[in-house]
């Protein structure tokens, strides 16, 4: 599949694009992403994209023009069963393990970068698809959020992980979170691995590993837990 990531930091991306999971899954071909300067957009001397909100209010506004040519440039015979425009800001919904599994499924997805104090609202209202958040809290700008997207989808695209079990056997995958994992040296600092798991049963192993990431839900996120989820 193919990203594509409008902003006016392209020098971001660097760095994220380059490392990991999701510069393996470049470097491999599973995965494209091209940046997009919104700045090649517009027409003016200073090449501005924002602009002072009407009604007055602190902070300026990512103006519409550039966005909407340049995703109409990006997306020049728009398929919206192939394609999809996504929003990065703040008052959008939350970003989750459902969403990054949704994207995955289409050929190519334009991330919008917000910045500024926000996007003029005729963007989420008539260009984008989705208009999403990675958390509750106010970011600079949509550029740390597009490279988290790109990284969650960009596990989830078969044959980039090593092992396939990997994007199934993790948090938010089932009802739970993971549970715990330990590695060697089975005793550290006086804390030692749990017995069970240092034995062959694997059926009393699967157990365990139910039982604690049941729990460490219950603890961690309690919100998760599957008798929350049903209220």
């Amino acid at each position: 599949m193919t990203f594509h990531v409008l902003t006016i930091f392209p020098e971001f991306f660097r760095g994220p694009l380059e490392c990991g999971v999701v510069g393996k899954a470049i470097q491999s071909g599973f995965l494209k992403a091209v940046l997009h300067d919104l700045r090649n957009w517009t027409f003016d001397r200073h090449r501005s994209v924002d602009d002072r909100p009407f009604g007055g209010g602190e902070g300026m506004v990512l103006k519409p023009e550039p966005v909407f040519l340049a995703a109409e440039t990006i997306f020049r015979r728009r398929d919206p069963s192939r394609q999809r425009i996504v929003l990065l800001s703040a008052t959008g919904k939350l970003f989750d393990q459902r969403l990054a599994r949704q994207f995955g499924e289409f050929e190519e997805v334009l991330l919008i970068c917000g910045r500024y104090e926000g996007v003029d609202e005729r963007v989420s209202q008539c260009l984008a698809d989705e208009e999403i958040s990675i958390g509750n809290y106010v970011l600079s700008g949509g550029e740390l959020a597009a490279a988290v997207v790109v990284d969650a989808v960009a596990r989830l695209i078969p044959g980039v992980l090593g092992n396939e079990d990997s994007s199934i056997n993790e948090s938010f995958t089932a009802d739970s979170l993971d549970w715990p994992h330990y590695t060697r040296p089975a005793v550290f600092r006086g804390e030692s691995v749990p017995e069970l798991l240092l034995g062959g049963d694997h059926a009393a192993i699967a157990r365990w590993r139910r039982e604690a990431a049941l729990l460490k839900t219950r603890r961690s996120r309690p919100d998760l837990a599957p008798e929350n989820r049903e209220k």
